[in-house]
């Protein structure tokens, strides 16, 4: 039998409805033993919005124009979508590529960095969901942390660019450039590769490369979306705590750049564009956000050629951009205890 390759698009996935709201959240957090009470707080996030989260729109439409670019680009690939935590779940996406004997996946997250949640938690929900399947699930290679990408880093440059000039003419120049990610515990940042802190030290250089591209040397680093219990030590500071503290020190305006998100989830839209901006207005902070990737061509190019790459050996000018140290870290730690995530990263397809 001929073997069958395909692209797998996996992300985390979200409530497309009010009813759907605290189940998704349960699925969020199972086996966490997370109160309905504090689910409820975290629902309103999402009710704010009409109880419809945007990543599922956001998937869709990136499938759209991924398919446009295979397609443009000659890269004959049939493609699929699965969720960790709502429909279509990753399980049913793994029957259905086993149904249509695909026997070979390359996939990419809607998430570019290293740590747990954001890169070594897809691989463990792809072994469950192939574990579900059987002895047909097809064999599944995810594509590596790829925040470095060039055509990730000129989307977001562009986006900050555009929201820098969203500003009043004399404002720009002397606007602070606060880049934003999704905080997460200390100790799973301490897990993040061999060394310790790829998290944030891979935030850090991709967001030093956004800044460069804009001609600016000085930037913050902050975070957005701590939760868990207060007693817990999560990275620092707080995007709140960091625009008060730019206020403070005299900034005439700032442009958040949320460097930690491929597209405008939740997280972007609640967390910045409702409680940072309320925060930004009460301390008179004239106050822009960079979009983020989304649809942008040329991070989809990157997706195609990152693709293309996988399926002819492992190698080429897309993964080369990626680097080394990232190769280095899956393969020796993978953001925890676990198996060697490196072993047959390069697919040939037939």
């Amino acid at each position: 039998m001929t073997a069958r390759a395909a692209f797998l698009l996996v992300s985390f996935g979200g409530p497309e409805g009010p009813d759907d709201v605290l189940p998704f959240l349960r699925n969020v957090t199972a086996g966490r033993n997370v109160p309905d009470e504090r689910l409820a707080d975290v629902a309103e996030h999402y009710y704010h919005f009409g109880g419809i989260s945007p990543i599922n729109g956001q998937c869709r439409d990136l499938l759209a124009a991924i398919e446009k670019d295979f397609a443009a680009t000659g890269l004959d690939l049939p493609i699929y979508w699965g969720n960790r935590n709502w429909q279509p779940y990753l399980a049913d996406t793994m029957a259905a590529m086993a149904a249509d004997g695909i026997d070979t996946v390359i996939a990419v997250a809607t998430s570019a960095y290293s740590s747990f949640s954001s890169c070594r938690q897809y691989l463990d929900d792809i072994d469950r969901a192939r574990a579900e399947v059987g002895s047909s699930a097809p064999r599944v290679v995810k594509v590596q942390p790829y925040y470095r990408h060039p055509g990730f880093i000129a989307a977001f440059t562009d986006a900050a660019a555009q929201a820098i000039d969203s500003l009043p003419a004399g404002l720009r120049d002397g606007a602070d450039l606060v880049f934003t990610a999704h905080s997460i515990p200390e100790s799973m940042a301490a897990a993040s590769g061999p060394d310790g802190q790829a998290y944030p030290a891979q935030l850090a250089e991709a967001a030093g490369l956004v800044a460069a591209g804009l001609g600016r040397d000085r930037w913050r680093l902050a975070y957005s979306s701590r939760s868990g219990p207060p007693t817990a030590r999560w990275l620092e500071p707080d995007v709140n705590d960091c625009l008060a503290e730019l206020a403070e020190a005299g900034s005439q305006a700032v442009v958040v750049v949320p460097i930690g998100f491929v597209s405008d989830h939740m997280e972007v839209i609640y967390d910045l564009d409702v409680e940072a901006a309320a925060t930004a207005g009460r301390l008179g902070l004239p106050m822009a956000r960079a979009r983020t990737p989304g649809t942008d061509p040329r991070y989809v190019a990157m997706i195609t050629a990152l693709v293309r790459d996988y399926l002819a050996g492992g190698s080429g000018e897309a993964i080369d951009a990626l680097g080394p140290d990232v190769m280095r870290w899956c393969r020796m730690n993978c953001c925890g205890s676990g198996p060697d995530r490196s072993a047959g990263r390069a697919l040939a397809a037939s």
